[in-house]
């Protein structure tokens, strides 16, 4: 986990330095892919599955290196082609993963914060689930572990190949020639996160293409058909915890109301969007028909609101680098109440940003939660030198004041899981 921390704290930087540059370029061609309050909850999932990580809660049925030990027929010498084929193997179980994420209906729940925002953009990219606590796609790794690929390398592959998906979540980059042929490009990809019928459901592939040419699941980005992006069921929401558990929480209530006992057990495994007949009528969920001239969801934001939001967010990433850079000397219970507290700021500000009451709740248990953390690191760590734990007990005060000056001078209240 430590390791995995250092390259994390390397690579985020670069996103966000990658970030920057794509809003410069598109409002050098004239385009608008970012807007405030979108970007700063696209970066706060980042944030939060940054914090996931480091808690390492994922529960692993099977593990790849359990099953290299068991499978394994060959004993492969670590060369440069080994990589590639690890690879080349880990982007086909990703093919795989990931079409079976968007087609069956309790696996979209792993999903649906990656498709969840109404841009295109570098900054959707880090939208990642928390979701997913139990690993359940050992299987596709039996190829690989049969061949002999030790755990090792696909340890050092694994992270390659997730960050080799950030480049091209972007609109500024047009069709590349000769590589549409070969590998997912920002037109293949527009094309997966569009929810218009000609290219729902198409482009599963992560990094190479040809998976989807394969397996029948390709199209091509059309001149006269502009991709419109979202979900059909839009979020409603720019909190990254109510959307990573929203369709969840859809399923459960859908399984306890519905009357047939087939349809609780089935509607978990049916196709994505399947819900029994008996609460669909009596809990309709709102779903897009004519994406042309759907309206995106806003939220009231003045330039102080939209100040302040960035501070948060900017502050909670402070923190969490802290957390990063201290991993090692942080007991797991202490470091798992720093994250509780950080998951709560983010909770807070984001619920703020939908103008929703629970901000208040949520920031007050934050603020105590906070001198709660202050007063325990004070008396464990008594050389840490005073004058930090002064700006963050200002911080605090700061956060709960501005929080109910900001909500209670535009209060618009609305339902915890917008349908």
């Amino acid at each position: 986990m430590e390791a995995y921390s250092k390259v994390l704290s390397i690579a985020i930087p670069g996103f966000l330095l990658l970030i920057v540059i794509e809003s410069l370029i598109a409002r050098w061609q004239g385009l608008q892919v970012n807007r405030p309050m979108d970007t700063i909850s696209s970066l706060s999932s980042g944030t939060t599955n940054t914090l996931k990580a480091l808690l390492g809660i994922a529960i692993v049925i099977i593990s790849y290196g359990w099953l290299e030990a068991r499978l394994g027929l060959f004993e492969i010498q670590s060369t440069v082609l080994l990589y590639l084929l690890a690879f080349v193997g880990h982007d086909f179980a990703g093919y795989w993963s990931h079409r079976f994420n968007h087609k069956i209906n309790v696996l979209w729940n792993r999903h649906i914060i990656h498709h969840s925002s109404e841009e295109f953009n570098l900054s959707c990219a880090l939208r990642q689930e928390i979701s997913a606590f139990v690993g359940v796609y050992f299987f596709l790794y039996i190829p690989m572990a049969f061949i002999g690929i030790p755990a090792e390398v696909v340890a050092v592959v694994a992270p390659i190949h997730l960050f080799a998906q950030f480049w091209y979540h972007t609109r500024v980059i047009n069709k590349m020639g000769f590589l549409e042929h070969i590998i997912v490009t920002p037109s293949h990809h527009r094309v997966h996160h569009a929810i218009n019928a000609e290219y729902i459901d198409k482009n599963f592939s992560e990094i190479f293409i040809v998976w989807d040419k394969w397996f029948g699941t390709f199209q091509p980005e059309l001149q006269d058909v502009p991709p419109i992006y979202g979900t059909k069921r839009p979020a409603g929401s720019w909190n990254p915890v109510i959307i990573n558990f929203m369709h969840l929480a859809m399923l459960a209530r859908d399984a306890w109301y519905t009357s047939r006992w087939w349809d609780k057990l089935r509607l978990w495994f049916m196709p994505t969007g399947w819900r029994p007949a008996d609460v669909e009528d009596r809990f309709p969920v709102a779903s897009i028909g004519d994406v042309y001239n759907r309206a995106k969801y806003d939220t009231p934001a003045s330039a102080g609101f939209q100040a302040w939001s960035w501070t948060q967010l900017i502050v909670a990433n402070i923190l969490m680098y802290i957390l990063m850079a201290n991993l090692s000397e942080l007991s797991y219970p202490l470091l798992a109440v720093s994250v509780l507290f950080l998951f709560l700021s983010i909770f807070a500000y984001t619920s703020l940003m939908d103008r929703h009451w629970i901000s208040v709740p949520a920031e007050i248990i934050k603020v105590t939660l906070g001198f709660g953390l202050l007063w325990f690191v004070a008396e464990r760590y008594a050389e840490l030198p005073n004058a930090w734990q002064y700006v963050f007990a200002g911080y605090l005060l700061i956060s709960i004041l501005a929080t109910l000056s900001f909500y209670y001078r535009d209060r618009a209240p609305k339902a915890l899981f917008a349908d």
